[in-house]
């Protein structure tokens, strides 16, 4: 069989795709191509000097890695050139970022977390760029406001990251299934690796800092509990897996099933997960995979940010495991 770049997959399928214009097909060719180098330069990373931090702090009360700051500038010129965008947003920004006046604009919005689990690059573990599109509401013109983006993760057109790891992997969603591809570096070309993925509909693997369980509330305690015991629909103990970045521990999910959970505590009460860079983009993924995504109470995909960086908790992975945090949670209350 012919090896299917992602190019040709996106050409193949845009006709299925009511958001497939030549517009579209452009921002994520942009897109792909700022994860390349991105890739280049992780890979890059020991020789040169861009491991560590900055010795500054980010809008979230964060320390900016020197690659975080290479991956958000490399993404924000690259995709303000690209044509197809109005406006886009960064977790390592404050605020939205309107594309200049002497750029050409599209009807596109994109959202993104340039660099998630940044703080592993030093020790070589696995990190990635997770990505939200949105589009423009029909016959909006001028200006961008805040408003328009602050969408729910149902508006969402597309979702993925570029996972980089031992292989460069792009994992994507345009509403009709998950695929994934593998960067051959021989060819420089995202080749199709894994396609149509599906999430098992119950896993063996549960996922979460049990070193923040001193700050959980009771629901977070008694939703680990039954991971743990043997009073689950499996019968037996999950295993316990957790690698502090939220695209390798969700890419494993993605393909073993289990449950991955990010639970509010007593220091972050509304969650730590940004929801529209982090929880929304993985939410869609989960879903088109056949998995689900929640924050206990309320399908992520249908909570509407009132602010940019809004936070979230988040389970997320096999249907019938977030099913039972749900389950538990329903008998607290929020």
């Amino acid at each position: 069989m012919p090896e299917v770049t992602v190019t040709e997959h996106i050409l193949l399928h845009q006709k299925r795709s009511p958001h497939a214009t030549g517009q579209f097909t452009g921002l994520l060719y942009d897109l792909i191509l700022s994860g390349k180098s991105i890739s280049r330069r992780i890979n890059a990373a020991g020789l040169l000097d861009i491991l560590g931090g900055t010795g500054e702090v980010n809008v979230q009360g964060e320390n900016v890695q020197k690659m975080d700051q290479i991956a958000n500038r490399q993404l924000i010129y690259r995709m303000e050139r690209c044509g197809a965008l109005c406006a886009m947003a960064s977790e390592e920004e404050a605020d939205f970022i309107p594309v200049p006046d002497d750029f050409p604009q599209g009807d596109y919005i994109l959202i993104f977390d340039p660099l998630d689990g940044s703080s592993n690059i030093d020790v070589n573990i696995n990190v990635g760029t997770i990505f939200s599109i949105l589009r423009r509401k029909p016959g909006k013109k001028g200006p961008v406001t805040l408003d328009e983006v602050l969408q729910p993760g149902s508006r969402q057109v597309a979702a993925g990251y570029i996972l980089y790891g031992p292989s460069t992997m792009l994992v994507f969603t345009t509403g009709q299934g998950v695929h994934g591809f593998t960067l051959d570096p021989g060819v420089g070309e995202f080749l199709l690796s894994h396609p149509d993925m599906t999430i098992p509909e119950q896993g063996r693997i549960y996922s979460v800092n049990e070193g923040n369980s001193l700050y959980w509330d009771d629901a977070v305690r008694e939703c680990v509990d039954y991971f743990k015991g043997c009073e689950n629909s499996l019968g037996k103990p999950y295993s316990s897996r957790y690698v502090g970045s939220l695209v390798a521990d969700f890419h494993r999910t993605l393909l073993y099933g289990g449950i991955y959970m990010y639970p509010r505590d007593s220091r972050k009460p509304g969650g730590k997960l940004r929801l529209m860079c982090e929880a929304a983009p993985m939410a869609f993924l989960a879903e088109q995979a056949g998995g689900r995504a929640s924050n206990g109470f309320q399908r992520i995909m249908d909570v509407v940010p009132d602010k940019l960086h809004a936070r979230t908790q988040l389970f997320i992975g096999s249907p019938r495991d977030v099913e039972a945090v749900e389950r538990i949670h329903a008998k607290y209350g929020k």
